[in-house]
Protein backbone atom coordinates (compact mmCIF):
# COMPACT_ATOMS: atom_id res chain seq x y z
CA UNK A 1 0.00 0.00 0.00
CA UNK A 2 1.50 3.61 -0.58
CA UNK A 3 2.66 5.74 1.80
CA UNK A 4 0.82 8.65 2.56
CA UNK A 5 3.37 11.57 1.55
CA UNK A 6 1.04 14.80 2.27
CA UNK A 7 0.45 16.63 5.87
CA UNK A 8 -0.61 14.27 8.43
CA UNK A 9 -3.88 14.46 9.06
CA UNK A 10 -5.75 13.71 12.26
CA UNK A 11 -8.43 11.30 12.15
CA UNK A 12 -10.53 11.01 15.61
CA UNK A 13 -12.50 7.53 15.29
CA UNK A 14 -15.35 7.26 17.92
CA UNK A 15 -17.17 3.94 18.80
CA UNK A 16 -19.37 2.77 22.06
CA UNK A 17 -20.03 -0.44 22.91
CA UNK A 18 -18.24 -3.58 23.80
CA UNK A 19 -14.87 -5.09 22.83
CA UNK A 20 -16.47 -6.72 19.72
CA UNK A 21 -17.49 -2.92 18.88
CA UNK A 22 -14.19 -1.69 19.54
CA UNK A 23 -11.32 -3.79 17.99
CA UNK A 24 -12.54 -3.57 14.65
CA UNK A 25 -11.91 -0.05 14.48
CA UNK A 26 -8.67 -0.73 15.76
CA UNK A 27 -7.86 -2.84 12.65
CA UNK A 28 -9.10 0.53 10.87
CA UNK A 29 -6.82 2.88 12.59
CA UNK A 30 -3.76 0.84 12.43
CA UNK A 31 -4.42 0.83 8.60
CA UNK A 32 -4.91 4.88 8.21
CA UNK A 33 -1.88 4.74 10.59
CA UNK A 34 -0.04 2.79 8.09
CA UNK A 35 -0.44 5.35 4.87
CA UNK A 36 0.45 8.26 7.25
CA UNK A 37 -2.81 9.89 9.50
CA UNK A 38 -2.46 10.32 13.12
CA UNK A 39 -5.38 8.21 14.48
CA UNK A 40 -6.97 8.56 18.16
CA UNK A 41 -9.80 5.82 18.74
CA UNK A 42 -12.16 7.81 21.17
CA UNK A 43 -13.86 4.64 23.75
CA UNK A 44 -14.46 3.52 26.70
CA UNK A 45 -11.34 3.42 29.26
CA UNK A 46 -11.75 -0.36 29.46
CA UNK A 47 -10.10 -0.72 26.17
CA UNK A 48 -7.20 2.22 26.45
CA UNK A 49 -4.79 -0.76 27.12
CA UNK A 50 -6.16 -2.62 23.96
CA UNK A 51 -5.88 0.69 21.52
CA UNK A 52 -2.35 1.88 23.25
CA UNK A 53 -0.25 -1.57 22.59
CA UNK A 54 -1.38 -1.38 19.04
CA UNK A 55 0.55 2.33 18.82
CA UNK A 56 -2.63 4.37 18.19
CA UNK A 57 -3.70 7.57 20.57
CA UNK A 58 -6.49 6.65 22.98
CA UNK A 59 -8.80 9.27 24.22
CA UNK A 60 -11.46 8.22 26.84
CA UNK A 61 -15.33 8.30 26.27
CA UNK A 62 -18.24 8.13 28.98
CA UNK A 63 -19.64 4.66 30.01
CA UNK A 64 -18.43 1.15 31.09
CA UNK A 65 -20.24 -1.66 29.17
CA UNK A 66 -18.51 -4.26 31.61
CA UNK A 67 -20.09 -2.15 34.50
CA UNK A 68 -23.30 -1.87 33.01
CA UNK A 69 -23.35 -5.82 32.38
CA UNK A 70 -22.52 -7.32 35.50
CA UNK A 71 -24.71 -5.00 37.27
CA UNK A 72 -27.91 -6.76 38.26
CA UNK A 73 -29.89 -4.90 36.34
CA UNK A 74 -28.11 -5.63 33.37
CA UNK A 75 -28.55 -9.20 34.13
CA UNK A 76 -32.18 -8.95 34.78
CA UNK A 77 -32.24 -6.57 31.41
CA UNK A 78 -30.47 -9.75 29.37
CA UNK A 79 -32.77 -12.38 31.41
CA UNK A 80 -36.29 -10.89 30.53
CA UNK A 81 -35.68 -10.98 26.46
CA UNK A 82 -35.77 -7.16 26.38
CA UNK A 83 -32.20 -7.01 25.17
CA UNK A 84 -33.51 -9.91 22.36
CA UNK A 85 -33.51 -7.14 19.59
CA UNK A 86 -31.95 -3.89 19.08
CA UNK A 87 -34.47 -1.12 19.40
CA UNK A 88 -36.44 -2.40 22.49
CA UNK A 89 -32.71 -3.12 24.14
CA UNK A 90 -32.04 0.98 23.33
CA UNK A 91 -34.83 1.64 24.44
CA UNK A 92 -34.59 -0.06 27.89
CA UNK A 93 -30.88 0.71 27.98
CA UNK A 94 -31.29 4.53 28.10
CA UNK A 95 -33.57 4.37 30.76
CA UNK A 96 -31.32 1.84 32.97
CA UNK A 97 -28.60 4.85 32.11
CA UNK A 98 -30.48 7.86 31.49
CA UNK A 99 -27.40 9.88 32.12
CA UNK A 100 -25.25 7.86 29.71
CA UNK A 101 -26.38 9.74 26.56
CA UNK A 102 -25.65 13.55 28.09
CA UNK A 103 -21.96 12.44 28.97
CA UNK A 104 -21.39 10.75 25.80
CA UNK A 105 -22.15 14.01 23.79
CA UNK A 106 -20.23 15.88 26.10
CA UNK A 107 -17.06 13.78 25.72
CA UNK A 108 -17.79 13.46 21.60
CA UNK A 109 -17.50 17.32 21.24
CA UNK A 110 -14.44 16.98 23.92
CA UNK A 111 -12.17 14.61 22.09
CA UNK A 112 -13.42 15.93 18.36
CA UNK A 113 -11.28 19.51 18.69
CA UNK A 114 -8.20 18.72 17.24
CA UNK A 115 -9.96 16.27 14.39
CA UNK A 116 -9.18 17.17 10.75
CA UNK A 117 -11.90 13.86 10.00
CA UNK A 118 -14.38 12.18 12.48
CA UNK A 119 -15.05 8.39 11.76
CA UNK A 120 -17.94 7.14 13.78
CA UNK A 121 -19.69 3.79 14.72
CA UNK A 122 -23.70 3.21 15.30
CA UNK A 123 -23.85 4.09 18.84
CA UNK A 124 -21.62 7.30 18.72
CA UNK A 125 -23.97 8.60 15.34
CA UNK A 126 -24.02 12.22 17.39
CA UNK A 127 -20.60 12.62 16.18
CA UNK A 128 -21.48 13.77 12.68
CA UNK A 129 -23.31 17.01 14.51
CA UNK A 130 -19.90 17.30 15.86
CA UNK A 131 -18.00 17.35 12.41
CA UNK A 132 -21.23 19.93 10.72
CA UNK A 133 -20.11 22.38 13.77
CA UNK A 134 -16.14 21.95 13.40
CA UNK A 135 -16.41 21.93 9.50
CA UNK A 136 -14.89 18.76 8.63
CA UNK A 137 -15.75 15.37 7.28
CA UNK A 138 -17.06 13.02 8.85
CA UNK A 139 -17.60 9.37 7.82
CA UNK A 140 -20.33 6.70 9.30
CA UNK A 141 -18.45 3.37 9.65
CA UNK A 142 -20.51 0.41 11.50
CA UNK A 143 -20.93 -3.25 12.27
CA UNK A 144 -24.33 -3.98 11.27
CA UNK A 145 -26.53 -3.52 8.28
CA UNK A 146 -28.35 0.05 9.19
CA UNK A 147 -29.60 1.49 6.15
CA UNK A 148 -32.96 1.01 4.42
CA UNK A 149 -33.76 -1.40 2.22
CA UNK A 150 -36.13 -3.42 0.30
CA UNK A 151 -34.11 -6.77 0.55
CA UNK A 152 -34.51 -7.74 4.44
CA UNK A 153 -36.42 -6.24 7.40
CA UNK A 154 -34.34 -4.11 9.98
CA UNK A 155 -32.53 -5.83 11.83
CA UNK A 156 -33.31 -4.40 15.12
CA UNK A 157 -36.78 -5.74 15.85
CA UNK A 158 -38.62 -9.07 16.59
CA UNK A 159 -38.03 -11.72 13.76
CA UNK A 160 -40.80 -11.21 11.47
CA UNK A 161 -42.48 -13.34 8.67
CA UNK A 162 -41.22 -12.93 5.10
CA UNK A 163 -43.39 -10.53 3.65
CA UNK A 164 -41.47 -8.63 0.79
CA UNK A 165 -39.63 -6.30 -0.22
CA UNK A 166 -42.24 -3.18 0.72
CA UNK A 167 -42.99 -4.71 4.47
CA UNK A 168 -39.11 -4.98 4.98
CA UNK A 169 -39.05 -1.33 3.75
CA UNK A 170 -41.19 -0.40 6.24
CA UNK A 171 -39.73 -2.04 9.42
CA UNK A 172 -36.69 0.22 8.08
CA UNK A 173 -38.91 3.51 8.28
CA UNK A 174 -40.57 2.19 11.89
CA UNK A 175 -36.83 1.23 13.35
CA UNK A 176 -35.51 4.49 12.32
CA UNK A 177 -38.31 6.15 14.23
CA UNK A 178 -37.90 4.21 17.31
CA UNK A 179 -34.02 4.66 17.16
CA UNK A 180 -34.70 8.69 16.78
CA UNK A 181 -37.06 9.29 19.12
CA UNK A 182 -35.22 7.29 22.27
CA UNK A 183 -32.54 9.92 21.77
CA UNK A 184 -33.82 13.07 20.18
CA UNK A 185 -34.77 15.03 23.23
CA UNK A 186 -30.95 15.38 24.47
CA UNK A 187 -29.83 15.41 21.13
CA UNK A 188 -31.59 18.27 20.30
CA UNK A 189 -31.02 20.23 23.43
CA UNK A 190 -26.79 19.32 22.85
CA UNK A 191 -27.47 20.60 19.16
CA UNK A 192 -28.74 24.08 20.90
CA UNK A 193 -26.59 24.71 23.48
CA UNK A 194 -23.29 23.20 22.94
CA UNK A 195 -22.85 23.06 19.33
CA UNK A 196 -25.09 26.04 18.67
CA UNK A 197 -27.00 23.95 15.61
CA UNK A 198 -30.75 24.00 15.13
CA UNK A 199 -32.49 21.23 16.68
CA UNK A 200 -33.19 17.88 13.87
CA UNK A 201 -37.07 18.65 13.72
CA UNK A 202 -38.71 16.73 15.82
CA UNK A 203 -41.59 15.17 13.20
CA UNK A 204 -39.76 13.80 11.07
CA UNK A 205 -37.85 10.28 11.63
CA UNK A 206 -33.89 11.86 11.20
CA UNK A 207 -31.39 9.01 10.15
CA UNK A 208 -28.80 8.85 13.17
CA UNK A 209 -26.13 7.41 10.38
CA UNK A 210 -26.78 10.69 7.96
CA UNK A 211 -28.32 11.79 5.18
CA UNK A 212 -27.76 8.99 1.94
CA UNK A 213 -24.82 11.17 0.33
CA UNK A 214 -22.78 10.47 4.16
CA UNK A 215 -19.79 8.59 3.48
CA UNK A 216 -20.50 4.85 4.77
CA UNK A 217 -18.66 2.18 5.64
CA UNK A 218 -19.69 -1.38 6.52
CA UNK A 219 -17.16 -3.61 8.01
CA UNK A 220 -18.66 -7.13 7.45
CA UNK A 221 -18.22 -9.32 3.99
CA UNK A 222 -20.58 -8.83 1.35
CA UNK A 223 -19.96 -12.47 0.72
CA UNK A 224 -22.13 -12.63 4.54
CA UNK A 225 -24.56 -9.61 3.68
CA UNK A 226 -24.52 -8.96 0.28
CA UNK A 227 -24.28 -5.12 -0.46
CA UNK A 228 -28.52 -4.40 -1.57
CA UNK A 229 -29.04 -2.67 -4.86
CA UNK A 230 -31.01 0.03 -3.25
CA UNK A 231 -28.47 1.11 -0.63
CA UNK A 232 -27.11 4.92 -1.94
CA UNK A 233 -24.08 4.53 -4.11
CA UNK A 234 -21.68 6.70 -0.62
CA UNK A 235 -22.19 2.97 1.13
CA UNK A 236 -19.38 0.71 0.88
CA UNK A 237 -19.12 -2.93 2.20
CA UNK A 238 -15.67 -3.63 2.56
CA UNK A 239 -15.53 -6.72 4.21
CA UNK A 240 -13.89 -7.70 7.87
CA UNK A 241 -11.85 -5.58 9.54
CA UNK A 242 -8.96 -8.05 11.41
CA UNK A 243 -6.46 -6.98 13.62
CA UNK A 244 -3.59 -8.87 12.59
CA UNK A 245 -2.36 -11.57 15.39
CA UNK A 246 0.67 -9.93 17.01
CA UNK A 247 3.50 -12.52 15.89
CA UNK A 248 5.53 -11.97 18.86
CA UNK A 249 2.13 -13.52 20.47
CA UNK A 250 2.55 -17.08 22.18
CA UNK A 251 -0.03 -19.32 23.48
CA UNK A 252 -0.20 -20.85 26.57
CA UNK A 253 1.55 -24.05 26.71
CA UNK A 254 -0.88 -25.33 28.49
CA UNK A 255 -3.79 -24.96 25.95
CA UNK A 256 -0.65 -25.71 23.33
CA UNK A 257 -0.26 -28.90 25.00
CA UNK A 258 -3.94 -30.15 25.47
CA UNK A 259 -5.00 -29.10 21.78
CA UNK A 260 -1.73 -32.11 20.79
CA UNK A 261 -3.55 -34.37 22.71
CA UNK A 262 -6.30 -35.29 21.05
CA UNK A 263 -9.07 -34.22 18.39
CA UNK A 264 -10.27 -30.93 17.93
CA UNK A 265 -11.94 -29.59 20.12
CA UNK A 266 -15.10 -27.33 20.32
CA UNK A 267 -14.60 -23.70 21.14
CA UNK A 268 -17.48 -22.43 23.73
CA UNK A 269 -17.60 -18.76 24.78
CA UNK A 270 -20.41 -16.05 25.14
CA UNK A 271 -17.63 -13.19 24.10
CA UNK A 272 -18.44 -9.61 26.14
CA UNK A 273 -21.61 -11.09 27.31
CA UNK A 274 -22.60 -11.28 30.74
CA UNK A 275 -26.15 -13.47 31.08
CA UNK A 276 -27.75 -14.36 33.96
CA UNK A 277 -26.79 -17.80 35.61
CA UNK A 278 -23.89 -18.35 33.67
CA UNK A 279 -23.38 -21.26 36.25
CA UNK A 280 -26.63 -22.81 34.22
CA UNK A 281 -24.96 -22.47 30.76
CA UNK A 282 -21.64 -23.99 32.00
CA UNK A 283 -23.37 -26.91 33.40
CA UNK A 284 -25.24 -27.23 29.70
CA UNK A 285 -21.64 -26.58 27.78
CA UNK A 286 -20.58 -29.23 29.62
CA UNK A 287 -23.00 -31.91 29.24
CA UNK A 288 -23.37 -31.35 25.40
CA UNK A 289 -19.90 -31.96 24.93
CA UNK A 290 -20.19 -35.16 26.72
CA UNK A 291 -23.61 -36.19 25.28
CA UNK A 292 -21.67 -35.17 21.51
CA UNK A 293 -18.53 -36.83 22.70
CA UNK A 294 -16.43 -33.99 21.94
CA UNK A 295 -13.66 -32.09 23.98
CA UNK A 296 -14.21 -28.36 24.15
CA UNK A 297 -12.48 -25.51 25.13
CA UNK A 298 -14.24 -23.00 27.27
CA UNK A 299 -13.83 -19.26 27.05
CA UNK A 300 -14.59 -17.46 30.04
CA UNK A 301 -15.43 -14.01 28.86
CA UNK A 302 -16.81 -11.33 30.80
CA UNK A 303 -19.46 -14.08 32.35
CA UNK A 304 -16.88 -16.37 34.02
CA UNK A 305 -17.89 -19.32 32.20
CA UNK A 306 -16.41 -22.28 33.17
CA UNK A 307 -15.05 -20.38 36.07
CA UNK A 308 -16.95 -21.85 39.20
CA UNK A 309 -16.18 -25.39 38.60
CA UNK A 310 -13.37 -28.24 38.11
CA UNK A 311 -13.63 -29.03 34.23
CA UNK A 312 -12.97 -32.37 33.32
CA UNK A 313 -9.52 -33.73 31.58
CA UNK A 314 -11.12 -32.91 28.10
CA UNK A 315 -12.49 -29.38 28.44
CA UNK A 316 -9.80 -26.52 28.97
CA UNK A 317 -10.97 -23.43 30.31
CA UNK A 318 -9.30 -19.79 29.46
CA UNK A 319 -9.56 -16.43 30.59
CA UNK A 320 -8.66 -14.91 26.83
CA UNK A 321 -6.96 -15.93 23.70
CA UNK A 322 -6.82 -14.27 20.04
CA UNK A 323 -9.80 -15.85 18.02
CA UNK A 324 -7.53 -15.58 14.77
CA UNK A 325 -5.41 -18.28 16.44
CA UNK A 326 -8.26 -20.27 18.44
CA UNK A 327 -10.73 -20.88 16.00
CA UNK A 328 -8.59 -22.71 12.99
CA UNK A 329 -7.57 -25.00 15.51
CA UNK A 330 -11.05 -25.65 16.70
CA UNK A 331 -13.95 -28.71 15.13
CA UNK A 332 -16.35 -25.81 15.56
CA UNK A 333 -17.89 -22.79 17.25
CA UNK A 334 -20.32 -21.82 19.57
CA UNK A 335 -20.93 -18.51 20.50
CA UNK A 336 -23.40 -15.74 20.62
CA UNK A 337 -23.52 -14.47 17.22
CA UNK A 338 -21.58 -11.22 18.15
CA UNK A 339 -20.46 -9.24 15.08
CA UNK A 340 -16.64 -9.71 16.11
CA UNK A 341 -17.01 -13.21 16.91
CA UNK A 342 -18.88 -14.43 14.25
CA UNK A 343 -16.48 -12.76 11.35
CA UNK A 344 -13.80 -14.77 13.48
CA UNK A 345 -15.76 -18.19 13.16
CA UNK A 346 -16.38 -17.51 9.51
CA UNK A 347 -13.16 -16.88 8.75
CA UNK A 348 -11.84 -19.60 10.30
CA UNK A 349 -14.34 -21.81 8.36
CA UNK A 350 -15.09 -23.94 10.99
CA UNK A 351 -18.71 -24.32 11.34
CA UNK A 352 -21.03 -21.85 14.08
CA UNK A 353 -23.30 -22.83 16.53
CA UNK A 354 -24.94 -19.59 17.52
CA UNK A 355 -26.84 -19.34 20.94
CA UNK A 356 -27.94 -15.48 20.24
CA UNK A 357 -28.41 -13.83 23.56
CA UNK A 358 -29.70 -10.18 22.39
CA UNK A 359 -28.95 -6.81 20.29
CA UNK A 360 -27.60 -7.56 16.92
CA UNK A 361 -26.64 -10.82 17.18
CA UNK A 362 -29.77 -13.10 15.98
CA UNK A 363 -29.57 -11.58 12.64
CA UNK A 364 -26.20 -12.94 12.50
CA UNK A 365 -27.30 -16.09 13.87
CA UNK A 366 -29.99 -16.20 10.92
CA UNK A 367 -26.99 -15.52 8.32
CA UNK A 368 -24.78 -18.34 9.19
CA UNK A 369 -27.75 -20.37 8.95
CA UNK A 370 -28.77 -19.23 5.65
CA UNK A 371 -24.95 -19.34 4.55
CA UNK A 372 -25.19 -23.13 5.45
CA UNK A 373 -22.22 -22.98 7.84
CA UNK A 374 -23.95 -23.59 10.65
CA UNK A 375 -27.17 -25.19 12.36
CA UNK A 376 -29.95 -23.32 12.88
CA UNK A 377 -29.56 -20.93 15.95
CA UNK A 378 -31.03 -22.04 19.54
CA UNK A 379 -31.98 -19.06 21.47
CA UNK A 380 -31.27 -19.13 25.25
CA UNK A 381 -34.55 -19.65 26.40
CA UNK A 382 -34.32 -23.06 24.15
CA UNK A 383 -31.55 -23.80 24.94
CA UNK A 384 -30.65 -27.50 26.88
CA UNK A 385 -28.05 -29.89 26.97
CA UNK A 386 -30.08 -31.87 24.26
CA UNK A 387 -30.47 -29.52 21.23
CA UNK A 388 -27.01 -27.78 21.70
CA UNK A 389 -25.33 -31.37 21.53
CA UNK A 390 -27.45 -32.21 18.59
CA UNK A 391 -25.83 -29.08 17.00
CA UNK A 392 -22.50 -29.87 17.91
CA UNK A 393 -22.88 -33.27 16.08
CA UNK A 394 -24.10 -32.19 13.26
CA UNK A 395 -21.65 -29.43 12.74
CA UNK A 396 -18.98 -31.80 12.99
CA UNK A 397 -20.17 -34.71 11.19
CA UNK A 398 -21.88 -32.79 8.63
CA UNK A 399 -19.84 -33.28 5.48
CA UNK A 400 -21.38 -30.52 3.29
CA UNK A 401 -21.64 -27.89 5.85
CA UNK A 402 -17.77 -28.18 6.62
CA UNK A 403 -17.11 -28.21 3.44
CA UNK A 404 -19.31 -25.07 2.77
CA UNK A 405 -17.84 -23.17 5.70
CA UNK A 406 -14.13 -23.83 4.75
CA UNK A 407 -15.09 -22.46 1.33
CA UNK A 408 -16.41 -19.68 2.69
CA UNK A 409 -13.16 -18.95 4.89
CA UNK A 410 -10.76 -19.43 2.30
CA UNK A 411 -13.03 -16.44 0.39
CA UNK A 412 -13.09 -14.05 3.42
CA UNK A 413 -9.20 -14.50 4.69
CA UNK A 414 -8.56 -13.47 0.76
CA UNK A 415 -9.93 -10.06 1.62
CA UNK A 416 -8.51 -6.53 1.99
CA UNK A 417 -11.50 -4.89 4.10
CA UNK A 418 -8.99 -2.16 6.12
CA UNK A 419 -7.65 -1.50 2.72
CA UNK A 420 -10.83 -0.46 0.70
CA UNK A 421 -12.01 1.37 3.55
CA UNK A 422 -8.73 3.46 4.01
CA UNK A 423 -9.13 4.44 0.19
CA UNK A 424 -12.76 5.51 0.90
CA UNK A 425 -11.29 7.25 4.02
CA UNK A 426 -8.49 9.01 1.52
CA UNK A 427 -10.49 9.81 -0.79
CA UNK A 428 -13.54 12.11 1.98
CA UNK A 429 -10.23 13.51 3.82
CA UNK A 430 -8.78 14.89 0.46
CA UNK A 431 -10.65 18.35 0.70
CA UNK A 432 -9.46 19.24 3.91
CA UNK A 433 -5.84 20.05 2.58
CA UNK A 434 -2.94 18.43 0.43
CA UNK A 435 -3.44 15.58 -2.00
CA UNK A 436 -5.18 12.35 -0.70
CA UNK A 437 -3.08 9.01 -0.99
CA UNK A 438 -3.96 6.54 -3.84
CA UNK A 439 -4.66 3.39 -3.09
CA UNK A 440 -5.89 0.56 -5.43
CA UNK A 441 -9.56 -0.10 -5.35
Amino acid sequence: MPEYRGRPRQITIVTVGSRGDVQPYVALALGLQRVGYHVTIATHELFRALVADHGLAFAPIAGDPRALLTDPRGDRWLDTGRARHLLPAARAFLRAVPDFVERLLADVWRVAQESDLLIYSAVAAPARSVAERLGIPAVAALLQPLHPTRAFPAIGLPTLPRLGARFNALTHRVAGRVAWWSVRRPVNAWRRTTLGLPPYPASSAVSLMGPPTTPTLYGFSPHVVPRPGDWPPATHVTGYWIVPLDPSWRPPVALVDFLAAGPPPISIGFGSMTPAHCERLTAIALEALGRAGQRGVLLRGWGGLGADRALPDTVFGIDDVPHEWLFPRMAAVVHHGGCGTTAAALRAGVPSIVIPLGFDQPFWARRVAALGVGPPPIHRRNLSAENLAAAIARAVRDPVMRSTAAALGAVLRAERGVDIAVDVITRVAAPVGGTAPAHPA
